[in-house]
């Protein structure tokens, strides 16, 4: 067996893409029936790529993209946006969901738990959460990070209420947003494009019925450095395919590592491609330069959020079985 090393991670871009592509243009006519994909696009890796793959298999004519901001929104997510949009030739729509947020108490609920744990959190103030523990081998915590009007930094510890209701209040922008993708897959007869990359979608780094909720999702099979790769392949503009990843949902700046995951996202890749294929812990120990007991912690946080996330997988549970509608009878 050959040392772990990245090279593990490199694919044939070309004839993944075509394979992805071709798939793409059987499942939207065949298994959906739909005449086009819908695919909402932040500037990030991921929608970035999954726009392209969709444009790749149907042309930009039958591709429609969709830019949804809110107050939390990155200025430069929609620059990003829409220099994609451009580029690839999409139709696009800008809907500013803030004024939807507001309405149904999304910023008033978070802001309501955030005091609670930060009494002197006010107006003009900016926040994230970060996760904290397991990769030591602790069992994960979650503290608030946030950023007075004058600069300075406050980090307390969250409590469970606190925190789920944080994360309840903000689950409101992806399930908004997947609402709209759906209005517009509907009035054009069209497929809704889910984004998730294979890091995401295995973990579980995603809202159930919101960012979650798809008819395909063409990049959940591929690791986030592939997706980077493919980007580049693809030849997308420098400025989307530099771009690092974050959550962009609090207001203050957040990588994904930061918030979810035990490690930045290429040694989660690897990381995660060693598991599952059953390499020791002190293989990828030795790959990322960090002791096994690190390792093995690693590998526990994946399995951990494996378990703990498999609701998020999971369709209605039925209380009795419904055959001839399996059948398609």
């Amino acid at each position: 067996m050959s040392a772990l090393t990245y090279d593990v991670l490199d694919i044939d871009y070309a004839g993944e893409a075509d394979r992805i592509a071709g798939r793409l243009r059987e499942i939207t006519a065949r298994t959906l029936h739909r005449r086009g994909l819908v695919v909402a696009i932040s500037g990030g890796i991921d929608s970035s790529c999954s726009l392209a793959l969709a444009v790749r298999a149907l042309g930009p004519q039958r591709v429609h993209a969709l830019i949804l901001p809110e107050r939390d929104s990155s200025d430069d997510s929609a620059v990003r946006a829409g220099i994609l949009a451009d580029h690839l030739g999409v139709r696009t729509e800008t809907v500013d969901i803030a004024p939807a947020l507001a309405a149904i108490g999304c910023y008033a609920a978070r802001d309501d738990a955030v005091r609670r744990a930060l009494p002197a959190y006010a107006e003009g103030w900016r926040f994230k959460i970060v996760i904290d523990g397991g990769i030591e081998g602790r069992i994960n915590q979650f503290r608030l990070v946030a950023e007075d009007p004058a600069g300075a930094t406050h980090d307390v510890a969250l409590g469970l209420s606190e925190y789920l209701q944080i994360v309840a209040a903000t689950n409101f922008k992806q399930r908004i947003r997947k609402t709209l993708e759906y209005y517009h897959a509907d009035r054009l007869n069209y497929g809704v494009v889910g984004t998730p990359n294979r890091l995401e979608y295995d973990q579980g780094f995603f809202v159930k019925n919101g960012d979650g909720a798809a008819d395909v999702k063409p990049i959940a099979h591929l690791y986030k450095s592939q997706v980077y790769g493919m980007a580049r392949f693809l030849g997308l503009p420098e400025r989307v395919c530099a771009a690092i990843p974050t959550t962009d949902t609090y207001s203050l700046s957040q990588g994904q590592d930061e918030f979810y995951f035990a490690l930045p996202y290429r040694a989660m890749d690897l990381a995660l491609w060693a598991l599952n294929h059953e390499r020791p812990a002190a293989e990828l120990a030795t790959a990322l330069g960090i002791d096994v007991a690190r390792a093995e912690a690693v590998y526990e946080d994946i399995r951990n959020k494996r378990r703990t996330t498999a609701y998020l997988h999971r369709s209605a549970v039925l209380v009795d079985p419904t055959p001839e509608r399996e059948r398609g009878a």
